[in-house]
């Protein structure tokens, strides 16, 4: 029995000291790489979101949910994520909804242009961090490149472990506690760097976009009808990648079809007030803190007045969770 007692002990040893290996030289995603953070912030969330984003780096930068609640009372979250796929779209509303019901998912439409996987470093960005549940397994399965297996999410030691030799402060610093690093999910950047050209856009070799992203969006929309959820389709205002014409007629075709609400904001850069040479944080491709700003203003009073949203700045409770989030983000602003 005793015999027994120290293989067990020996056993137990040799777990918890793997799972420790494993977490240290996993990336922390808490000062470099932040953006693999944001998908674990909504888990520290304790309040339903009437609206939920979802996308890319194009709703992350864009779309800033603080400036929706002080204009408007419009509780929203962004889950977007580092070249987010359409897939990834789909899977992430689906663990979502374990969590609440948003009343309006609204997707940005730039990852239909994309019909594999682009790279394992953006997954990793996407999954890293999501916490364990049956969607976490499809979202794995269906974003694998060829080279990446399933067991080397399921154990990072097996991914990670070259790191062993290379670990810096943030490792050890941010082992047990992460970084938050987002405000409902939109990450600030107040740096500027004003447009100036982007590469000549090559023509199209293919019109329409891939079956796979097709599959997915319908997917999303049939949950969201599914789940008495207002689907809404945007398109950010990002100059580049360029969004073609054919994209544009495809979308259109799409939202006419399923009568949908469909906003493309790069025709309303005008009227939103973006100017390039001030609200873009890298020469266009995404605003930065005060073209987010304009953005979120703007969008926010179509959301408040198209979709009769809730004004929850009355509301104590919310109030009182917004007003820690607002200390928080102002801090950060004013820094």
């Amino acid at each position: 029995m005793k015999r027994v007692g120290i293989v067990f002990g020996i056993l137990f040893l040799f777990i918890v000291l793997f799972v420790f290996i494993s977490e240290l030289v996993s990336p922390k995603y808490s000062i470099h790489l932040v953006e693999g953070g944001m998908i674990r912030d909504y888990y520290l969330e304790n309040t339903h979101h009437d609206v939920l984003f979802l996308g890319d780096c194009e709703v992350y930068a864009n779309l800033n949910p603080m400036n929706l609640y002080e204009n408007y009372g419009i509780t929203s979250y962004v889950r977007g994520t580092s070249q987010q796929l359409m897939w990834q779209s789909y899977f992430i509303l689906k663990e979502t909804l374990h969590y609440e019901t948003p009343k309006v998912v609204v997707l940005n439409v730039n990852a239909m242009r994309y019909s594999e996987p682009v790279s394992e470093a953006y997954n990793r960005l996407t999954i890293d961090e999501m916490k364990w549940s049956k969607e976490k397994i499809e979202i794995i399965k269906a974003s694998m490149t060829k080279e990446e297996n399933f067991f080397s999410y399921l154990f990072p030691i097996l991914r990670y472990h070259s790191r062993i030799t290379s670990l810096t402060d943030e490792d050890f610093t941010y082992l047990f506690q992460k970084k938050k690093n987002t405000h409902n999910g939109f990450l600030i950047n107040q740096n500027v760097k004003p447009y100036t050209s982007f590469p000549t856009e090559r023509p199209l070799t293919q019109s329409d976009f891939s079956p796979i992203d097709y599959e997915y969006l319908d997917k999303i929309r049939v949950l969201c009808e599914e789940n008495k959820i207002t689907l809404v389709l945007m398109k950010a205002p990002s100059l580049y990648p360029y969004w073609y014409p054919e994209y544009e007629e495809n979308i259109k075709r799409y939202a006419n079809t399923y009568q949908l609400d469909y906003y493309n904001f790069l025709e309303k850069i005008e009227e939103i007030g973006i100017d390039y040479q001030k609200d873009t944080y890298d020469g266009g491709l995404h605003l930065n803190l005060t073209g987010a700003n304009k953005l979120s203003t703007y969008f926010g009073a179509i959301l408040k007045e198209k979709y009769s949203l809730q004004d929850h700045r009355n509301d104590d409770k919310i109030k009182e969770v917004y007003e820690k989030k607002l200390r928080e983000y102002y801090k950060e602003v004013e820094s």
